[in-house]
């Protein structure tokens, strides 16, 4: 049979475009794991709409709501999932539980199993690239951080702060997989403090009636907007960047900037006192962080992305924009030292009065506890 006129396949491509459907692409075919929710959602929804992508497998435990993917829906833990993956190019592991409500035994048991799983079974079905994403916490915040840090500084944190020692792990699973595995390319994206829909510690910071600040200290922000993000994967993706990828908005904002632009006053507490405080209100359950946290907004950790900006990509949003959305995020939510509170507890708190409340409940549990030891 003879091949059909030129104009009739760009008929037919046109008329497959506008049915909704991608006309055919050479382009890799691509699995995301967390298809279903935040970032994985998002990237999902911008790989299915690419002209670069011929096709997107979205694995979840449950089905999301992009109609033009194919779906899977399993556990990423379970070693089946390498049938799933069979006649993908490249994966993008984004099925990680970073919930600051999430046990941590557990959380830590998906994070690492799931990331373990997903590489031995891309192995297994012939994937040439996984995409893991950690955040540009791994690099630690630390007083003698240069300002930016390159993609090979040293990785320096601890596993003190939520969910890092996860982040950690993974990265050393990200170091051994293409050892265990010859020919499985691994590209590790590390996002900066990522907003757009996230939960974090760092986000709950900006719903403070005071943005705490510890004497001494020299904190310096810098944001990643999960567009950007899902922007530089999609880069990994196309195989236009690889290695270990620091993703954020150009430059930083100082402390006194950002409380500029939020109108939010500081309350200055020693360090002894806010470390001390904030590892006995995590202890005893007020609170969901642990002091650790607090060391990400004492100190820089912030990245200069050289590897993606090589390669032409550039964010699109600024750092005062990301902030501005982070506060209309926040608008209506109450958090006091990572605690939400209510909206009658935060209006019978008052706002200062908030965070002295819990300090002063830390120290009256404090003393119940030494009375009945007695």
């Amino acid at each position: 049979m003879s091949s059909p006129d030129p104009q009739v396949r760009a008929a037919r491509n046109h008329s497959e475009t506008s049915a909704g459907r991608k006309p055919a692409v050479r382009g890799p075919v691509v699995a995301v794991t967390g298809a279903a929710t935040g970032v994985g959602a998002l990237l999902t929804a911008r790989l299915a709409a690419s002209e670069e992508i011929r096709r997107v497998v979205a694995i979840d435990e449950r089905r999301g709501e992009c109609e033009e993917v194919q779906w899977h829906i399993l556990d990423v833990r379970d070693p089946a999932i390498a049938d799933k993956l069979r006649g993908a190019d490249v994966v993008v592991h984004l099925a990680l539980d970073l919930d600051l409500g999430s046990e941590a035994a557990a959380r830590t048991a998906y994070n690492v199993r799931g990331t373990q799983t997903v590489l031995t079974a891309a192995a297994a079905a012939g994937v040439h690239r996984v995409v893991l994403c950690t955040s540009a916490m791994v690099y630690g915040a630390l007083p003698d951080n240069e300002l930016p840090l390159s993609e090979d500084a040293e990785l320096r944190a601890t596993a003190e702060a939520t969910g890092v020692g996860d982040l950690l792990e993974i990265e050393r699973l990200a170091r051994r997989a293409p050892r265990a595995h010859p020919g499985l390319n691994v590209t590790v994206v590390r996002p900066a403090v990522l907003v757009g829909g996230t939960d974090t510690a760092l986000t709950r910071y900006f719903e403070s009636p005071r943005l705490l600040v510890v004497a001494g200290s020299r904190p310096a922000w810098q944001f990643c907007h999960v567009e950007d993000l899902c922007g530089a994967l999609e880069y990994a993706v196309l195989e236009k960047v690889e290695g270990e990828l620091a993703v954020g908005c150009d430059g930083w904002l100082e402390q006194e900037e950002v409380e500029e632009l939020s109108g939010i006053r500081r309350m200055e507490l020693p360090s002894a006192v806010a470390l001390g405080a904030a590892a006995r209100l995590h202890r005893i359950g007020l609170t969901p962080s642990p002091a650790g946290d607090l060391a990400y907004t004492m100190y820089p950790w912030v990245v200069s992305g050289s590897r993606l900006h090589d390669a032409g990509w550039r964010p699109k949003w600024t750092n005062e924009e990301v902030l501005a959305e982070l506060l209309e995020e926040a608008a209506g939510r109450h958090t006091v030292v990572g605690r939400r509170l209510g909206r009658k507890d935060a209006t019978a708190a008052g706002a200062a009065g908030a965070t002295v409340a819990l300090l002063g409940a830390a120290a009256v549990v404090r003393r119940a506890r030494k009375a009945r030891r007695r």
